[in-house]
């Protein structure tokens, strides 16, 4: 694991009183960074995204969460069942939720979904913004399929990586949830490349009960030391579970 510990203020993920995510990830995630959390369908990552964007409201911080799987009445079923309660963070307005149906799309009408969603403003005055999946988008931006018929993948993925930068100069830290299925593996490498915190989830089916493994690649700017592994499970009317390592085996 690449580690570059410095000063700097973080978004706490809260919830110290119920769980030990805060601590696993050092105290919260940086402000103004980019997150790269990579893994199959599947493997956990909205579930963790669903607790940052929990953890973070219960701490005062604003969260937009776009997810291109979940409708609004699916999203808010799923976190009552891991008791993850965010109905008064939505009535506050201190969580938007917005829902982006990509499969649905008829592709010859579908509009160029990168560039709307740089042109709305609102989805980015969070300090927290939660792209669930952004690789979707990807596979189905025509614009980014029209770059990829000229191997201009990393063109496309340069430009919204400008965009993201003067969004983060502003203190507003950028979530990317990553599925490497249906894309060339060059395409996320950009992204890979310049993710502040890149992390990759496995699932461990071995033994009696399925375990995640969190491999923390890239950390930087973290508030304490933060594990190169972090052993979690997700559990109903609990959430996510941070394991001993001592006690899982792979």
């Amino acid at each position: 694991m690449v580690v570059t510990p410095q000063l700097q203020h973080i978004y706490s993920l809260g919830l110290a009183g119920r769980d030990q995510v805060n601590r696993a990830f050092g105290g919260g995630l940086p402000t103004g960074s980019l997150v790269a959390v990579e893994g199959r369908h599947g493997s956990g990552k909205s579930t963790l995204a669903g607790r940052f964007a929990y953890g973070l409201c219960e701490q005062s911080h604003t969260v937009t969460y776009l997810s291109t799987e979940r409708e609004f009445r699916r999203f808010l079923s799923q976190m009552r069942s891991l008791s993850y309660t965010v109905q008064g963070s939505l009535l506050r307005r201190d969580l938007l939720y917005l829902y982006g149906n990509l499969i649905g799309s008829d592709a010859d009408d579908q509009p160029e979904l990168l560039s709307r969603l740089q042109a709305a403003q609102r989805l980015w005055t969070s300090d927290v913004v939660i792209l669930d999946t952004f690789s979707d988008i990807l596979l189905y931006d025509p614009t980014v399929e029209s770059l990829a018929a000229k191997d201009g993948y990393r063109r496309a993925i340069q430009r919204i990586l400008s965009f993201f930068r003067r969004i983060m100069a502003t203190g507003t830290t950028i979530v990317l949830l990553l599925s490497p299925s249906g894309l060339p593996r060059e395409t996320l490498e950009p992204l890979r490349a310049v993710a502040d915190v890149l992390l990759d989830i496995t699932v461990d089916n071995s033994g009696d009960r399925q375990y995640r493994w969190l491999n923390v690649c890239r950390f930087a700017g973290m508030g304490q030391q933060v594990d190169d592994k972090i052993a979690f499970s997700i559990r109903p009317d609990t959430g996510i579970v941070i394991e001993n390592r001592s006690v899982v085996s792979r």
